[in-house]
């Protein structure tokens, strides 16, 4: 379990796979940058099964409010095989939760906890060009915006641009 200012990380629990069922196939409270996919509920399930959705080379981990409920996820994954780099995606799954700073704090955890755990030279974020949220979480927690990648995401029908923003181990720890 991580500890922050407002929120906690903690490990997915074989009692909450439920609720993240149901809050996985929610895709119109996703806002409009999450991507919309979804897995079937066989495939969501044996994931959690094969290893509680957590290995050294991807995880998921709960965010868990004050007051102890689930108002979000973390997942750390890595993005090419020839790159020691791991990429962050969050969401929280409720409006009520925005503005809360629960975001910033989830990432500044899972990012020291996994330059401390992992041989990862740098953590990278891909945002959306109209993401002015995650844009600020990304300048809060002490990422760099290095430039954009060209109709790199495919969302909604259409390709669009994303900025990627970094954080080097020396910047951290």
């Amino acid at each position: 379990m991580l500890t922050g200012d407002r929120i906690r990380l903690r490990p997915v629990e074989a009692d909450d796979i439920d609720e993240l069922w149901r809050r996985h196939v929610e895709i119109d409270n996703r806002g409009d940058y999450y991507p919309r996919g979804i897995a079937s509920q066989v495939t969501f399930r044996k994931r959690f099964q094969d290893n509680g959705l957590w290995s050294r080379e991807e995880g998921t981990l709960l965010i868990v409010d004050p007051g102890d409920a689930i108002v979000g996820h973390i997942e750390h994954f890595r993005t090419v095989s020839y790159l020691d780099e791991a990429e962050l995606s969050y969401q929280l799954y409720d409006r009520a939760s925005d503005g809360k700073g629960y975001v910033s704090d989830a990432v500044q955890l899972l990012v020291r906890y996994l330059f401390e755990t992992r041989p990862l030279s740098r953590i990278r974020l891909v945002i959306h060009p109209d993401n002015l949220a995650s844009q600020r979480v990304a300048q809060k927690c002490g990422f760099t915006r290095e430039g954009t990648m060209r109709q790199a995401w495919f969302h909604r029908g259409r390709h669009h641009d994303v900025q990627v923003w970094s954080i080097l181990r020396g910047e951290v720890l």
